[in-house]
């Protein structure tokens, strides 16, 4: 693996449990299902809109933006969460924010090595897998392995850097942007930036993945 950027975590607000804010989630969800005013299967319908659909959306119309405006990419590059705030994208998680930008020879990819920190401002609710342990250590130490499992295969020669999130850093990773898209409005830009590609274990849709 090269270029494996290791921060140090200080006053940390995860762990590899819960937090106070999940357990209670948790134990009212519970409780709901419980009391029969939650359905299981539909509660999981929700949850999964929020971590792949709604959420997600932020950061796709940051990356968007990117794309199509020089001057805003010069901003998030320069100050990430200040570029972001611009699009009204703010809030707890989405502090101290950093961009981290794929090119022809580097591919990005973020994890968060002792917990789960995740920009929930830009993302959405964090996907079960970026949690798990499994991810967090061989994201590190295997990032190759890790993106073929997503279904990303890089050309050898393209560097792959792993950033690790902190409680003072998060990343937004922001993908190529595909051939064949000039031209296109921030808006159908916006469908081709999926969670994954925001996290760097995938790749943004190409054209003909969407629809026109």
């Amino acid at each position: 693996m090269s270029g494996h950027d290791h921060h140090h975590h200080h006053d940390h607000e995860h762990d590899n449990h819960f937090t106070p804010i999940e357990a209670r989630v948790r134990a009212l969800e519970s409780l709901m299902v419980e009391k029969g005013y939650v359905d299981p299967a539909a509660l999981d319908v929700i949850i999964d809109t929020y971590e792949t659909k709604v959420g997600p959306r932020n950061g796709a119309r940051v990356v968007a933006k990117a794309w199509s405006d020089p001057a805003y990419a010069a901003r998030l590059k320069q100050d990430a969460t200040a570029a972001i705030a611009e699009l009204g994208y703010t809030g707890r998680q989405g502090e101290h924010m950093v961009s981290v930008w794929n090119t022809p020879d580097e591919h990005n990819m973020v994890v968060c090595t002792l917990c789960s920190c995740y920009p929930w401002s830009v993302l959405g609710l964090p996907p079960v897998w970026y949690k798990s342990p499994p991810y967090r250590s061989r994201a590190v130490i295997d990032p190759r392995g890790v993106l073929a499992e997503f279904g990303v295969t890089l050309p050898e020669a393209k560097r792959i850097r792993v950033w690790d999130s902190t409680a003072e850093i998060r990343y937004l990773v922001i993908p190529e942007r595909p051939a064949g898209t000039e031209g296109w409005s921030e808006e159908r830009l916006a469908d081709l930036v999926t969670r994954d590609a925001m996290i760097g274990t995938g790749l943004a849709r190409q054209p003909a993945e969407v629809a026109a």
